[in-house]
């Protein structure tokens, strides 16, 4: 089915106040998980809703603990969460960056104690906004094995770069593994196979059924030993500023006390906006030329496909799962 954009924020603000949330942080909290969905990323848009509302009703997430600062140091500051709404946290953080950079040139907070952020593009968009490059990553609990072991020690560990450009922003936002769990379980979901092997089957087959992945908690990473070797890095970065670790988080009954790291840099204390546009302009046009290897395919810079499925779920509408649609229906 589709949902109008205005109404699925309705439904989720509804939703979230109904479950205890102030109206003021639940409309500002549905419009995150809007936006999400609007923007393709359905897996952290109304698919992800009902959990979140589940960690509401058990206290898993406490709507009303904003971040507080632990200390700062001139463009550089740690706060603590304190295990508040995750995405709410996140959004603070990245502002607080971008404010350090204004002043600076270069700023960076590091978020500890929070909980998931969603959807990691959230906060690259906020650096697009204020014309920044932006940098961010999150630690996660364990579900992503080390290249050559079955158990499953590292994080996803999202990570997101961005690159501003007067109408063409470029935005990567990218798990660790070959596809994300969400994706994982959106492509199950839709009783659909994976294009490409996504991890292994209890038996230590590759396969394209997420349903196995999901199940053997044995999902491939990017890159084979190097995106390993990536995920295992972005936690340790965030650990030896006092975040809580992938190992510690693993051992909790649910996936909280995430950390994240948000990095802004301002690039016109080095040159122009025209000049940034111009070489960015230049850079994916090369890209861009090279020859498909499809025919009926184009070649895409990071972020291009939810600025379209963006401007299309704003026309048509946002598609929603019956089952998911239902589910929320229900809360």
């Amino acid at each position: 089915m589709f949902v109008k954009y205005e109404d699925l924020i309705k439904l989720f603000t509804e939703k979230l106040v109904k479950h205890g949330v102030e109206e003021n942080l639940a409309r500002e909290a549905a419009t995150i998980f809007a936006d999400n969905s609007c923007d393709g990323v359905y897996t952290h848009g109304a698919n992800r809703f009902p959990r979140i509302i589940r960690y509401i009703d058990e206290k898993v997430i406490d709507f009303s603990k904003v971040l507080t600062e632990v200390s700062t140091f001139n463009a550089f500051a740690k706060y603590d969460g304190h295990r508040g709404f995750g995405p709410l946290n996140a959004k603070k953080a990245m502002q607080i960056a971008i404010d350090k950079a204004k002043e600076y040139g270069i700023g960076g907070v590091c978020l500890v104690n929070n909980n998931h952020w969603l959807r990691g593009g959230t906060y690259g968009e906020l650096a697009l906004e204020n014309n920044m490059v932006g940098i961010c990553f999150t630690n996660s609990t364990g579900i992503l094995p080390p290249w050559g072991g079955k158990e499953p020690k590292l994080g996803n560990n999202p990570l997101v770069m961005a690159v501003p450009c007067e109408g063409k922003h470029i935005l990567m936002d990218m798990a660790i593994s070959q596809y994300s769990y969400g994706k994982l379980e959106e492509t199950r979901l839709k009783g659909q196979k994976l294009p490409y092997p996504g991890g292994y089957d209890e038996n230590g087959n590759l396969t394209t059924d997420p349903g196995a992945i999901e199940k053997s908690l044995r999902a491939l990473p990017i890159g084979y030993w190097k995106g390993s070797s990536l995920a295992l890095l972005l936690d340790l970065i965030l650990a030896v500023f006092g975040a809580m670790p992938t190992k510690d988080i693993s051992k909790q009954k649910e996936e909280v006390g995430l950390s994240q790291m948000f990095i802004a840099i301002d690039p016109t204390r080095f040159e122009s906006q025209e000049y940034i546009k111009s070489i960015v302009d230049a850079i994916i046009e090369d890209v861009k030329s090279a020859t498909p290897v499809d025919e009926k395919s184009s070649i895409r810079y990071p972020g291009e496909r939810e600025y379209k499925v963006r401007k299309e779920n704003l026309e048509k509408g946002i598609p929603v799962l019956d089952e998911v649609y239902k589910t929320i229906i229900e809360l």
